[in-house]
C-alpha cells in the first residue's frame, strides 16, 4: 500500500515475508511480481517494508516494522554495523551465514554450470569469525561521514576520520572506533595515529581537490607475532614524516616493520611506489605448517591465514598426490600454495602476472630449501601456450584460483587441450567459477565439491572443485 508522508508518497509494502539473503546483505522478499531487497533484513523476518528504490522488476526497501523476527537473527556486535560495508551480515547467526554461501555456490554451480551438485560436501567453517584477518587498510579524510547524531549535536564538529570508505560514497570515510576484523595491536595503533595527528594539526587528505598530508595506513599482523605498519603520506615534509614515525615507533616497540610511502598520484595504489623503511625490516615473517613466507609491504597473502591453511590441506586432499606428479599452479600470486605441496610432488610450475609477487614466490622457495619450484612472470593467456608446455611437461594435476573474474577463455582452452588428469580449480567467486567449469565439463567430470568460509560475517565464500579426466 501507499500513503502520505512529509507531503510525499511513500510505498509500504505490508506483511513482507523475507525468504532469502542477497549478496550485499539485504534480506530478498517478493510483492507479486517485484523482488524486494530489504536492508537489514533476514530470512524468516516478517516486515513492512519502505521502498526507498523501485525500478521495473525490483524494490529496494528499508525496514519499517518488524512483526515476527527471525529464530536466524543476532544482535550485531559491531557498533558501525549498517554503515560500515564490511561484515554485512554480522546481524545472522553464524551457522545460517554458511547455510546462505552453500546455498549460493549450490545455485551458481546449477544454473550456470548445469552440474549435478548432490555429492557437494558440508562447508567448512572458519574456527575464528572475529579478529581473523592478518591485513586492513585505513584510510584518512577530511570527509567525515556524520550521522543524525552528528548534525543534531554541536556545531564545531571534527571532520576528520581515519577508517573504512562508507559504501556508494567514494569520498566519504567513516571514523572507525573498533573494529573486530584485526587482532591487537590494530585497533590500539589506529586510533593514537589518529589521534596524533589532530594533536600535531597534520591535515587528512581530501580526496576531490587532490590534497592533505595523510593517505592511508596499513597495519599487517602474522600468527608469528610479527608487525608491520606502513603509513603512506600525500603532500608533506620530511620532518612531518620523521615525527610522525617516531612517535609510532616509540609508543609501539613490538612493530618489526616501520615503513612509509609518499603516493601523490590520484589514486591508492602504491605497487608502482617506493617503500621506505623507517625502521626494523621491510617485511614480516608467516609461518604455515614449518614453512616460511616473506611477506612485504605489497606482497599478497591469504588474510585469514589460520583458514587458509585449512584451504590449502583441502587442495592437496582433493589432488591426492602421490609423488611423481608435475603439477601448475596457475595465478600462483607469492607461490604459497607451490611451495605447501611442493614436498608431496616431483616438481610444481607456477605462473603469476604480477613480477613482483613471483620474486616473493622465489625467495620463499629458496628460504625453505624447496628445490623443485619454478616461477614464472607474465599474463596467463600469453604464457600458457605450446611451447611453454612443451618445454615443461604436460601436468599431471593444475592447480588454479584465479582473480575473480575467473580464467580468461584461452586459458580454459588451453586446459582443454592439455588434457591433465586433474584440475583443481579454487575460486572466490562461484558464478565466474561456474561459468568456467560449463566449458571445462566438455572433458571433465566434476568429482568433488567444498565450499570454505575465509571471511565471516560477510557474503564472500572460496569454493574448491575437483574434475578429474573423462576417460573415452
Amino acid at each position: 500500500m501507499s500513503r502520505n508522508k512529509n507531503s510525499g508518497t511513500v510505498t509500504i509494502l505490508p506483511n513482507l515475508h523475507i525468504v532469502d539473503i542477497a549478496e550485499e546483505g539485504k534480506g530478498v522478499g517478493r510483492a507479486e511480481d517485484m523482488v524486494v531487497f530489504v536492508d537489514k533484513a533476514v530470512p524468516g523476518d516478517i516486515v513492512d517494508a519502505r521502498v526507498v528504490k523501485k525500478k521495473k522488476k525490483f524494490a529496494e526497501a528499508v525496514i519499517e516494522i518488524l512483526h515476527t523476527s527471525s529464530q536466524l537473527r543476532t544482535d550485531p556486535f559491531c557498533q558501525h554495523f549498517g554503515v560500515c560495508g564490511g561484515c554485512k551480515w554480522q546481524h545472522m547467526q553464524y551457522d545460517a551465514q554458511l547455510l546462505f554461501k552453500y546455498k549460493s555456490v549450490e545455485a551458481a554451480l546449477q544454473r550456470l554450470a548445469k552440474i549435478d551438485t548432490s555429492a557437494m560436501e558440508p562447508i567448512l567453517g572458519s574456527a575464528e569469525n572475529k579478529y581473523y584477518r592478518n591485513k586492513l587498510e585505513y584510510t584518512f579524510s577530511n570527509k567525515r561521514w556524520l550521522d543524525k547524531a552528528d548534525m543534531d549535536g554541536a556545531d564545531d564538529l571534527e571532520l576528520n576520520a581515519l577508517g573504512f570508505h562508507v559504501p556508494s560514497r567514494f569520498d566519504k570515510i567513516l571514523d572507525i572506533q573498533h573494529c573486530y576484523l584485526q587482532a591487537e595491536p590494530s585497533n590500539t595503533l589506529r586510533n593514537q595515529v589518529r589521534n596524533y595527528a589532530l594533536r600535531m594539526g597534520l591535515s587528512f587528505y581530501d580526496l576531490r581537490n587532490h590534497e592533505g598530508n595523510l593517505r592511508n595506513l596499513i597495519i599487517r599482523t602474522s600468527s608469528t607475532g610479527e608487525v608491520m605498519v606502513v603509513v603512506v603520506f600525500a603532500f608533506v615534509q620530511q620532518d612531518q614524516i620523521d615525527d610522525l614515525m617516531a612517535y609510532v615507533k616509540s609508543e609501539f616497540p613490538q612493530i618489526t616493520s616501520l615503513l612509509y610511502i609518499i603516493n601523490q598520484k590520484k589514486n591508492d595504489t602504491i605497487f608502482d611506489q617506493e617503500v621506505i623503511t623507517y625502521a626494523g625490516r621491510d617485511y614480516i615473517f608467516e609461518e604455515m605448517q614449518g614453512l616460511k613466507f616473506k611477506i612485504g609491504a605489497k606482497s599478497f597473502y591469504q588474510t585469514n591465514s589460520a583458514q587458509a591453511l585449512e584451504l590449502y590441506k583441502i587442495i592437496k586432499e582433493f589432488a591426492d598426490f602421490k609423488g611423481d606428479e608435475l603439477v601448475y599452479d596457475l595465478y600462483t600470486g607469492a607461490g604459497t600454495i607451490a611451495n605447501f605441496v611442493a614436498a608431496s610432488v616431483r616438481e610444481v610450475v607456477g605462473i603469476e602476472y604480477v613480477p613482483t609477487a613471483i620474486e616473493d614466490a622465489k625467495f620463499n622457495a629458496e628460504m625453505n630449501g624447496i628445490t623443485n619450484t619454478k616461477f614464472y612472470a607474465g599474463d596467463m593467456k600469453d604464457i600458457l601456450i605450446a611451447p611453454f608446455i612443451a618445454e615443461h611437461g604436460k601436468p599431471d594435476v593444475v592447480i588454479t584460483d584465479p582473480p575473480r573474474a575467473g580464467m580468461h577463455a584461452d586459458v580454459v582452452e588451453r586446459l582443454l587441450e592439455m588434457e591433465a588428469d586433474k584440475i583443481v580449480y579454487v575460486s572466490c567467486n562461484a558464478a565466474t567459477q561456474a561459468r568456467d567449469l560449463a566449458l571445462l565439463v566438455e572433458k571433465y567430470e566434476v568429482v568433488r565439491i567444498k565450499p570454505v568460509d575465509m571471511f565471516p560475517h560477510t557474503q564472500h565464500v572460496e569454493n574448491v572443485v575437483l574434475l578429474k579426466l573423462r576417460v573415452e
